[in-house]
């Protein structure tokens, strides 16, 4: 199992460009919907746990997959599976290429792939809000959200995303104040 861990996000890690949120699509679709490692509610909830601590997402949630499946022996053999084969390849390139990125068709071969990412990392995010539960307060923090973020970046606001996390952070703990703890179903999970 430690060796099927590692080689998975071993191949996750060599095949995807554009990092983590790229990464993300990926790794749920090999560990939740080929391998059933993890459900899609533990990949949501890994992602958004992953996104607020230190550290890259794609690293955070190959170390939960590999934990849940073999403990620290197997969070340790997916985390140095996905961070392996960027590290080769970027040391590779920087004591063999000194000026890589000039290289014409290399340059434009990066073009393309920040398309490709951008489409891989829309595609994600349309995936959770199609599968995340439809509640109302969720729903307009979605909106808000999404609306603040357009109009920080077709303005070029100086706006820390730090500061944004922590707003949101706020509002929650506050909506939890007055609404209180939610109560939990059959299954274990809030209502």
């Amino acid at each position: 199992m430690l060796l099927t861990l590692f080689l998975t996000f071993a191949k996750i890690g060599l095949f995807t460009f554009g990092g983590g949120y790229a990464m993300i699509s990926i790794i749920e679709s090999i560990c939740v919907e080929r391998k059933n490692w993890i459900t899609h509610d533990e990949m949501m909830k890994v992602t958004v746990i992953a996104e607020s601590t230190p550290g890259p997402v794609a690293i955070n949630c190959a170390t939960f997959v590999g934990y849940k499946q073999k403990g620290l022996a197997g969070a340790i053999a997916a985390t140095i599976g996905v961070v392996l084969p960027s590290f080769t390849i970027i040391y590779l390139i920087s004591v063999f290429l000194d000026n890589f990125l000039e290289i014409t068709w290399i340059a434009n071969a990066f073009k393309g792939i920040r398309i490709g990412v951008g489409v891989l990392i829309l595609g994600v995010g349309i995936k959770m809000i199609g599968k995340l539960k439809k509640k109302l307060f969720s729903c307009i923090i979605l909106g808000i959200s999404f609306i603040a973020m357009l109009l920080i970046s077709l303005f070029s606001w100086n706006f820390s995303s730090i500061a944004m996390m922590l707003i949101a952070a706020v509002v929650s703990i506050v909506v939890f104040a007055i609404q209180g703890a939610p109560s939990a179903g059959k299954d274990g999970e809030p209502k």
